[in-house]
């Protein structure tokens, strides 16, 4: 069956050029969601915030988010690609006029909830989007450019704001109008896309919180989850505190370095999800969650030695194994869906990352007040690096066994030549 419908008149775009809008909006969303973090540092002394205040601001991006996957995730699974993402591009919108306006710390809950609420909202609709639209003989483009533009927008958002903290008080007066007018110019675009899903019956029944995976997916869904929760802990550490430690623990004063690190992070992922690409999904995973291991390893070592390099090092590997164990759970776990479910296997996928994303950069932000700064960066890497571990042992037995069934039933065997999933 056709996935993707022809335009009915000349104001429909084509399907690469919708493909690279998609591409676009998935980018500016992440981008949108790590601009704050680079400012932390400025927001804490324009309004006297704490550390520990700073991750419940971050923490409750998360809530939203998380609320907004568990019930509006799949919506466009119902009512179409089209109109859910126009939509949740205009809540976005909305999030970071409040930012532009903040006036204290509720401003900033607010922003960060909505703008949760508008990721959310948006995530399961725009992987699903890519996956539809991919070239036919191409099908790992989808998401392959989900897990990369995902670590692009932070690396872009993270580092750009970290530059513009270097040279101006107010970088969130220049970055939040941009981005809302980037928003709602994307809304306008995203309406002139192909639909690549017939809306079907909707029931309010259908917005009761839930984790659905089919069947079918959930053995590759299952296995997928260690690299999942260890990649994306990883990088709640580096949006949720490495901006104070990069200043309090290594000493360094610039105000770019903190925003400078988390974009070393994440276009080190970037390169890791493309990287990803040259092998099956399985041993992607396995590479990313070894290179997790060793980079969690080598930020330990950059606190104990208070050394600014050794910490760039560590969140180069640590990228580098993120996106490999991103993009190759992602190959995985898309091989096995259809497109009447496939944005609901997404959100469930969001979900757990988003939980390992916030749950423990939040428990770090509440003990470092008692435990301090330094003691806590070692217990979250030893963290880290404890379930890379577990997440490098599972994908080796994986590997060493095989998967069980056919190769396309488990998704692990999905490589860049691997056949399209029937619809």
């Amino acid at each position: 069956m056709k996935r993707v419908s022809r335009p009915r008149d000349g104001r429909r775009l084509g399907r690469r050029a919708a493909f690279a809008i998609l591409v676009c909006a998935n980018v500016v969303m992440m981008a949108t969601a790590s601009a704050p973090s680079p400012i932390y540092p400025l927001y804490r002394e324009r309004w006297g915030l704490s550390v520990t205040m700073l991750t419940v601001v971050f923490a409750v991006y998360v809530v939203g988010l998380l609320g907004a996957l568990l019930t509006v995730g799949s919506l466009s699974d119902h009512l179409g690609r089209r109109l859910v993402l126009a939509a949740a591009l205009l809540v976005a919108a909305a999030s970071t006029a409040i930012f532009w306006t903040a006036e204290g710390v509720v401003s900033l809950l607010i922003a960060r909830v909505v703008q949760g609420i508008a990721t959310g909202t948006a995530t399961g609709g725009l992987a699903a989007g890519l996956v539809d639209l991919s070239p036919e003989r191409r099908p790992h483009l989808g998401p392959t450019m989900t897990a990369v533009g995902t670590s692009i927008g932070m690396a872009t958002g993270a580092g750009g704001v970290g530059l513009l903290v270097q040279s101006t008080s107010r970088p969130d007066a220049y970055v939040f109008p941009v981005l809302t007018l980037t928003f709602v110019v994307l809304a306008a675009v995203i309406l002139r896309i192909p639909e690549t899903l017939a809306p079907r019956a909707f029931r309010l029944a259908s917005l009761r919180p839930r984790v659905r995976v089919p069947r079918e997916a959930r053995p590759t869904f299952l296995a997928s989850v260690p690299g999942l929760v260890a990649g994306w802990a990883v990088t709640g550490l580096f949006l949720a505190l490495t901006p104070s430690l990069v200043s309090n623990v290594l000493h360094v004063r610039s105000g770019a370095a903190g925003g400078l690190s988390i974009a070393a992070l994440f276009l080190a992922n970037s390169v890791g999800g493309f990287w990803s690409v040259r092998h099956k999904a399985r041993l992607a995973t396995l590479l990313g969650a070894v290179l997790l291991t060793l980079g969690a390893s080598g930020l330990a070592v950059a606190i104990a030695v208070v050394s600014p390099a050794v910490y760039v090092g560590g969140s180069v590997v640590a990228g580098l194994g993120v996106g490999l164990t991103f993009n190759g759970s992602l190959r995985a776990i898309s091989a096995v869906t259809t497109a009447k479910s496939r944005s609901e296997v997404f959100s469930a996928v969001y979900v757990i990352s988003y939980a390992a994303l916030s749950l423990p950069s939040l428990a770090a932000g509440l003990a470092a007040p008692s435990w301090g700064l330094e003691t806590t960066g070692y217990l979250y890497v030893g963290f880290v690096g404890a379930l890379a571990l577990a997440a490098a042992l599972h994908a080796g037995r994986s590997r060493v066994h095989g998967p069980t069934g056919d190769p396309m039933r488990t998704g692990w065997e999905s490589g860049p030549h691997s056949e399209r999933t029937r619809c």
